[in-house]
């Protein structure tokens, strides 16, 4: 296990801190270790682009986490077992449904020419898939189903005695959720949204595809600077970029995992 980890993750991580910190001088071919690169990672519309990823991704979190706790207890306590096992495939199938696919769906539906879009003048209220609003949409499509599937084995382990319990000795639903459901349910809470901050923040296709440089966002600031699209030479800044994206994400795994830890027992 550890040799896969250090082959699988250790040298990708080893080339880009590498590629991060170093430069070659033209003329001799030397290679110096230097922090321009992460210097300019943090300025600009470098910095804007990370906190323009930092943002989608808390909100779409945020959002995709509340809609999926409510979607997923109506699916758990719903007495159609057909119902539940549709609606957990169903999310199993759109959590999995991003990319280009997804921006062309969106595209069709409520683009500029979308045929919702046609038929119900979004446009008229001042809608546009192409901006930070519209991206967020984007993303909730495929967070919510991510949040539902995360979340539901948690709520499933809220067993029906401890309701019962509470009710017996005088409590109301909301004090039931208070004192019992939500401290229960808090590790899971917290590590699906740090999960869904995480799959929002690295997602880059759908945004591509969609906004292209409209919305600042370092993946695709990582993407032009790798293909030269604005300015050649900017290879070493894009890997200052990853690296900076993998401390981010650093963080959120080093928050997620003892979270995830924790809720495990629940599930037992």
């Amino acid at each position: 296990l550890l040799a896969f980890t250090g082959l699988c993750f250790g040298i990708p991580l080893g080339a880009i801190a590498f590629g991060a910190v170093t430069r070659t001088d033209s003329p001799s071919g030397a290679t110096q270790l230097t922090g321009e690169h992460l210097a300019r990672s943090l300025q600009g519309p470098y910095l804007d682009s990370l906190i323009g990823s930092v943002q989608l991704s808390a909100l779409t979190a945020l959002i995709g986490g509340v809609l999926g706790v409510l979607i997923a207890q109506a699916v758990v306590t719903s007495r159609s077992q057909a119902l539940r096992s549709a609606a957990l495939t169903a999310s199993g199938v759109l959590a999995n449904f991003g990319g280009v696919p997804l921006a062309f769906a969106f595209i069709a539906t409520v683009g500029i020419s979308g045929v919702v879009t046609q038929l119900a003048d979004l446009t008229g209220f001042g809608w546009n898939l192409y901006s930070f609003t519209g991206l967020t949409v984007v993303y909730l499509y495929f967070l919510i189903p991510l949040m539902v599937l995360v979340i539901a084995p948690a709520l499933d382990g809220l067993r029906p005695q401890w309701r019962e319990a509470a009710q017996n000795n005088g409590a109301t639903g909301r004090q039931f959720w208070r004192h019992v459901g939500l401290p229960v349910l808090a590790p899971s809470l917290l590590g699906g949204f740090v999960l869904l901050f995480g799959t929002a923040f690295a997602a880059h296709a759908t945004a591509a595809a969609l906004v292209g440089g409209s919305v600042p966002l370092v993946t695709l600031k990582i993407a032009d600077a790798l293909s030269g699209n604005v300015l050649t030479g900017q290879e070493n800044v894009a890997l200052a970029l990853g690296l900076d994206m993998i401390l981010i994400a650093g963080l959120v795994m080093a928050v997620y995992l003892p979270l995830q830890r924790r809720s495990a027992r629940w599930l037992r």
